[in-house]
C-alpha cells in the first residue's frame, strides 16, 4: 500500500447482488475500487460497472455533476438559488407543516429509493408513519419488486426469499424468467456459469420473449410472446401432473389450496399454452420435465415478472411450481427474486413502503400497529394504507396531494405515464429533491433542492436478494455541503415535532440520532419476535462479516435457507397456492399500434444514469439511444439503421434512432429503460408507457406497451463531436442537452459521451433533428459549442441551404488527428467522419477534401466495430480477427483467445458475448502446411 492510501470496506450501490468492494482513497479523493475477496455475495469480482464506480467519485465528476449546497426557488419560473441549510430546513418545514395543519396530513407525499441505506429508510418511514401519523410514504421499489413482495406474502405466508447464492452451486435444474442476468445481475451471472461447469449436466431453462445473452447461454430457450407467463407456467403444472411429476406427499403435509389450482390448469395443456405462448409444445413439456426431475430446482426471477399489471399473478404462479413439486427448503431449491436495487431488501424490512410496516409487520392487523406505536411513543399508526408510487402523482396531478418530499430517485424519468408525472410536478405546490446529483429529470420541477450524500461518502447497512446484510462505509467526509439521508430526515422531524406537537407522547422526542449505529440498533429491536428477526445481530459483528436474516437472539449464524421444515409463516403453518387467471398485456398489440413494445437493460448503465452516464467508457456497449427491431421489420417498413423513428403509444411518445436486432421476434420492438430526457431528449421512453398496475402490488406494467413506428419526417439533422478537457466534457454535455431541447421544435436531441478514462480528453457527441434548418446566427451559437469558430477551421457552408461542415484539425505533420467536427443540414458524411473523430484516427486524406459530402469515405477505410469488453475497450471486429487463427474446441478457443486479448479476464460481463463469437466464427480447417503455420504466427 502506498503512502497515504486508505482502503475502505464498502458494499456496491448498484444492483442487489449486494458485492463487497474495497474503496482507495487518497489526499481526499476515492482513486480506484476493487471486489473484496472475503465477500460471500462475490468474492472479489466486480462488473463493469461496479469496476468503474472510482470513476463517477472523481474529483472532475463531481465538480461537473454533484449538488453541492441547498437551492431554492422563490417562485415558479425563477432560477434556483443558494440558500443556508437553517433556513432551507425551516422553510421546508413550516411549508409543510401548513398543508398539515390546512389539508391533513395525507395531502404530503414522500417518495423515496431502493437506493437509500436501511437508516435512511427507517427515519423516513418513523417521520412519516409515526410524527405525521400517515402511510403517504412510498419507494421506488414499487416500480420493481412490489409484485415480489406481494407473490411472496400470498404463498409462503412472508416476504422472504426463501433460498440463496449457495443455491447455485446445487441446483440441478435453473430456471430463469424474465431476467437477463448476464447484463442485469453479472457477477451471479458469472457464478452461475461456474457452477454449470462444475456441473455439466445442469440444466438452465430461460424464459424470456428476447434471445437476451442469458437466453442464448441456456440449454432451453421459451421465447415466449410478451405478458403470457402466467399460461406457461399453468402449461408447465399441467404436464407435471399429467406425468405424475409433482410431489402428492409435500402438497397434502405442507400446503393448501392445490384443488383449485389443479381445475384452473386442466385446460392448459402443452398444445393450448403452445397457441398462448408461442413456444412450441415440446419445449414446454421438456421445460416441465427438467423443472420438475432433473434435480433440485432454483428460480430467478426479476422485472419480466414484476413489471406487469398481473405481476402478482406470476410470481404466485411460478412459486405454485415449487410447491407442486415440493423443491423448495433444501439446497439447491426455491424461487429467488432477484432484486434490482442495492437495498430494496432493506426498505422492505422497514416498512418504507405505503403498504407495509416496520419489521414485516401487518398494517391492517391492530395487534402490529399498536406494538409499533407503543415502539415509537405515538399515539397510533394508521390503519389505511398510503397512496403507492403513481397513485401520489396522480394525486398530485389532480390537485389533492399538495406537497411532494422525493428523495434519491427521479421520477421525472423513472415512472411510466410521464405526460402525468409532469403534470404533477408542475401543479404540486411544493416540490422538495433531495438528492446527491444537479442534473436530474427530476430537478428542473423542484422548489428545494437538498444536498444529500452518494456513494463513497456514506455509511450504513443494506440488505441483499438473499437477505444478506451488508456494511457500507464512507470512505471521505460529505463533499461540500451535503448530508447523510438519515441526517436531512431526521432534521425535519426534528422541526415537525415542535410545529405538530399533537403526535409525541409525554414529550418524548422521536428524533435523537447521532449515527447510523443508533438508527440500527432501534429497528432491530423493533424485529424481536418477528419473521426476520436480528436481535441476536449487533452492528460489531456486521464490522467483521456480512449476515443473513433471521439472527435472533442466542443464534450464531444467520440462516441461509428457509422452510426446511415445512412450515410457514401463514395461521395455519401451511403454503397457499394460488390459482391466479391467465390475462395478457394490458395493451396488446393491434392494428393501429402494431408493435410490442419491451423494456430492459444495458449491461454497462444502471437506472437513469445519473450515475452510470457520468463514465465515458460506460457507453461504448450503446453510444447513442435507440429503438430495436427485428431486420425482418425493418426490411417490411424499409427503415434504415440509424434513422430516426416517431415511436407512438395511446400515452405519449418519443424519438429514437432505430437499430436492428436479431434478439427479437417480428412484430416486437425493445427499447432500453435508461434512455430518458437527460439523455435521448423529450420525456424518454417512459412517456409510452400507462397508468396500468397490478391490482395487489400496485408496481405499474413497465415492461411492455402497444406501439406504432414511422419515420419522424424531421428532414433537418445536425451532428457535432469534439473532444475536450475531461474536467468539462459533463457539463458541456449538459448544456448542449438543454440548449437542443430548447431549440427543437418538436424535434430531437441526445448529447452523450465517448472516450475512456482516465484520459485528459474526453469526448460529446451531439445529434439534433428538426423540422426546419435553424438560423445562419443559431448554427454559429452551435459553431461556437463546439470550438469551431476558430479562423483555422475547415468550413464549407450554404446558408440558403441550411448547410455547414465545420472541421478542427489537431497535430500538424503527415498524420493530423479530428479534434471537433459539425455537419449541418448534410450528414452524410458522418458515417466516416464520426469514426476518425472518436478513435483519433490518423485522416486519409487532407485540406477542403475532408469536407465532401459523400456518405462514402475518398479512401477505404475499415468499418466502425461495436464494442465488446468494456474493461479493454475490445471490438467486435478484433475478436473476430482472432477467432479465425484459433483453433480447437469452443473451451480452447476462448481461452486463447483472452490470452492474447485479455478479453472477459476483468470483470467477465462481456464473457457471454465472447462464447457466442467463438461460436459463430469456425475455427480454422485443419492446417498442415507451412502457410498456416506462418499466419498462425505472425497473429
Amino acid at each position: 500500500m502506498s503512502l497515504g492510501l486508505t482502503e475502505t470496506r464498502s458494499t456496491c450501490p448498484y444492483c442487489g447482488v449486494g458485492c463487497g468492494v474495497i474503496i482507495e482513497s487518497q489526499q481526499g479523493q476515492i482513486t480506484d475500487v476493487r471486489g473484496d475477496p472475503e465477500h460471500p455475495a462475490n468474492f472479489g469480482r466486480l462488473c463493469s460497472k461496479g469496476q468503474t464506480l472510482h470513476l463517477t467519485a472523481s474529483a472532475s465528476v463531481t465538480q461537473q455533476t454533484r449538488l453541492l449546497q441547498p437551492l431554492q426557488r422563490l417562485s415558479r419560473g425563477e432560477t434556483l438559488q443558494p440558500v443556508a441549510w437553517e433556513a432551507a430546513m425551516d422553510g421546508a418545514a413550516r411549508k409543510l407543516a401548513g398543508i398539515v395543519k390546512q389539508h391533513g396530513a395525507d395531502a404530503v407525499g414522500f417518495y423515496i429509493s431502493g437506493q437509500l441505506l436501511t437508516e435512511d429508510y427507517y427515519v423516513f418511514n418513523k417521520l412519516v408513519k409515526g410524527l405525521l401519523g400517515t402511510n403517504q410514504v412510498d419507494s421506488n421499489s414499487r416500480l420493481c419488486m412490489s409484485s415480489a413482495v406481494a407473490g411472496y406474502k400470498a404463498t409462503l405466508g412472508m416476504d422472504a426469499p426463501p433460498a440463496c447464492y449457495e443455491d447455485l452451486d446445487h441446483a440441478g435444474c435453473v430456471f430463469i424468467a424474465g431476467s437477463n442476468m448476464a447484463w442485469a445481475h453479472p457477477v451471479l451471472f458469472r457464478r452461475l456459469e461456474e457452477a454449470r461447469q462444475a456441473r455439466p449436466d445442469q440444466k438452465w431453462v430461460v424464459v424470456d420473449p428476447r434471445r437476451t445473452e442469458t437466453a442464448a447461454a441456456a440449454n432451453l430457450h421459451l421465447q415466449l410472446l410478451p405478458g403470457t407467463d402466467i399460461a406457461l407456467f399453468h402449461g408447465l403444472l399441467h404436464v407435471m401432473l399429467w406425468e405424475g411429476w409433482t410431489n402428492p406427499a409435500y402438497i397434502a403435509a405442507h400446503t393448501t389450496g392445490f384443488e383449485a389450482l389443479r381445475e384452473r390448469v386442466r385446460e392448459f395443456t402443452p398444445a393450448m399454452t403452445a397457441t398462448l405462448t408461442g413456444c412450441k409444445a415440446q419445449d414446454i413439456v421438456q421445460a416441465a420435465r427438467w423443472f420438475a426431475t432433473a434435480g433440485p430446482t432454483l428460480s430467478l426471477y426479476c422485472q419480466g415478472l414484476n413489471q406487469s399489471h398481473h405481476g402478482t399473478d406470476s410470481n404466485v404462479a411460478l412459486i405454485n411450481l415449487h410447491l407442486a413439486t415440493g423443491q423448495i427448503g433444501f439446497e439447491g431449491a426455491g424461487p429467488l427474486s432477484l432484486t434490482g436495487q442495492p437495498n430494496a431488501m432493506g426498505g422492505r424490512e422497514t416498512g418504507g413502503m405505503a403498504n407495509l410496516m416496520s419489521a414485516h409487520g401487518d398494517l391492517a392487523n391492530p395487534a402490529h400497529r399498536a406494538a409499533m406505536a407503543s415502539f415509537w411513543g405515538v399515539p397510533d399508526v394508521c390503519a389505511q394504507p398510503g397512496r403507492t408510487a403513481l397513485e401520489m402523482f396522480e394525486a398530485a396531478a389532480e390537485g389533492e396531494v399538495k406537497a411532494l418530499w422525493i428523495a434519491c430517485t427521479n421520477p421525472a424519468h423513472s415512472l411510466p405515464h410521464q405526460a402525468l408525472v409532469k403534470r404533477a410536478l408542475e401543479r404540486c405546490e411544493f416540490v422538495v429533491l433531495q438528492e446527491a446529483f444537479a442534473h436530474t429529470a427530476t430537478a428542473p420541477y423542484a422548489d428545494l433542492m437538498l444536498p444529500a450524500t452518494p456513494w463513497g461518502e456514506k455509511s450504513g447497512t443494506v440488505t441483499n436478494s438473499e437477505r444478506r446484510i451488508s456494511r457500507v462505509r464512507a470512505a471521505l467526509p460529505p463533499l461540500g455541503q451535503a448530508r447523510a439521508d438519515w441526517a436531512i430526515a431526521q432534521d425535519l422531524g426534528q422541526r415537525l415535532e415542535t410545529l405538530l406537537p399533537a403526535r409525541t407522547s409525554g414529550g418524548a422526542k422521536l428524533f435523537g440520532y447521532r449515527s447510523p449505529e443508533a438508527i440500527w440498533n432501534e429497528h432491530r429491536d423493533s424485529t424481536q419476535g418477528r419473521d426476520l428477526d436480528i436481535t441476536g445481530l449487533s452492528y460489531a459483528a456486521l464490522e467483521q462479516q456480512p449476515a443473513q436474516w433471521p439472527f435472533p437472539a442466542g443464534s450464531t449464524a444467520g440462516q441461509a435457507r428457509l422452510y426446511a421444515d415445512g412450515v410457514f409463516p401463514t395461521t395455519d403453518g401451511r403454503a397457499r397456492f394460488g390459482a391466479p387467471a391467465f390475462r395478457a398485456v394490458a395493451e396488446p398489440r393491434n392494428v393501429r399500434y402494431g408493435f410490442s413494445l419491451n423494456t430492459g437493460r444495458l449491461r454497462d448503465q444502471w437506472h437513469g444514469m445519473s450515475r452510470t452516464g457520468t463514465v465515458a467508457r460506460l457507453g461504448g456497449q450503446a453510444p447513442e439511444p435507440a429503438v430495436y427491431l427485428h431486420p425482418q421489420d425493418m426490411s417490411r417498413r424499409a427503415f434504415k439503421a440509424g434513422q430516426l423513428l416517431r415511436v407512438k403509444s395511446s400515452h405519449g411518445q418519443c424519438l429514437l434512432p432505430v437499430q436492428p436486432s436479431d434478439e427479437l421476434l417480428p412484430t416486437q420492438a425493445y427499447v432500453p429503460m435508461h434512455w430518458g430526457p437527460e439523455f435521448a431528449g423529450g420525456l424518454g421512453v417512459n412517456a409510452l408507457l400507462g397508468p396500468a398496475r397490478c391490482a395487489t402490488s400496485k408496481q405499474p406494467e413497465l415492461k411492455h406497451a402497444a406501439v406504432a413506428l414511422e419515420p419522424a419526417g424531421l428532414p433537418w439533422r445536425m451532428v457535432a463531436g469534439l473532444w475536450l478537457a475531461a474536467d468539462r466534457a459533463l457539463a458541456l454535455r449538459h448544456q448542449l442537452q438543454l440548449r437542443g431541447a430548447d431549440a427543437l421544435g418538436g424535434g430531437y436531441c441526445s448529447a452523450t459521451l465517448f472516450g475512456r478514462e482516465p484520459a485528459p480528453q474526453l469526448g460529446v457527441w451531439l445529434r439534433l433533428e428538426r423540422a426546419t434548418a435553424p438560423s445562419a446566427e443559431a448554427l454559429q451559437t452551435w459553431c461556437e459549442a463546439f470550438g469551431l469558430n476558430t479562423p483555422q477551421t475547415l468550413r464549407y457552408a450554404d446558408a440558403q441551404r441550411g448547410l455547414l461542415r465545420c472541421l478542427a484539425l489537431e497535430g500538424g505533420g503527415a498524420a493530423p488527428t479530428l479534434q471537433a467536427m459539425l455537419l449541418a443540414g448534410d450528414v452524410r458524411a458522418e458515417a466516416w467522419l464520426s469514426p476518425l473523430l472518436r478513435e483519433r484516427s490518423p485522416l486519409p486524406i487532407s485540406g477542403t477534401r475532408l469536407l465532401m459530402a459523400s456518405e462514402t469515405a475518398p479512401l477505404p477505410m475499415p468499418a466502425r466495430s461495436p464494442q465488446v469488453c468494456n474493461c479493454l475497450d475490445v471490438s467486435a471486429a478484433h475478436i473476430e480477427q482472432q477467432l479465425q487463427t484459433l483453433p480447437g474446441d469452443a473451451a480452447q478457443r476462448l481461452e486463447q483467445l483472452q490470452a492474447r486479448l485479455a478479453c472477459g479476464t476483468r470483470c467477465g460481463s462481456c464473457l457471454p458475448a465472447l462464447r457466442a463469437w467463438v461460436a459463430k466464427v469456425p475455427a480454422p480447417a485443419e492446417h498442415t502446411g507451412p502457410t498456416a503455420q506462418a499466419q498462425n504466427a505472425t497473429v
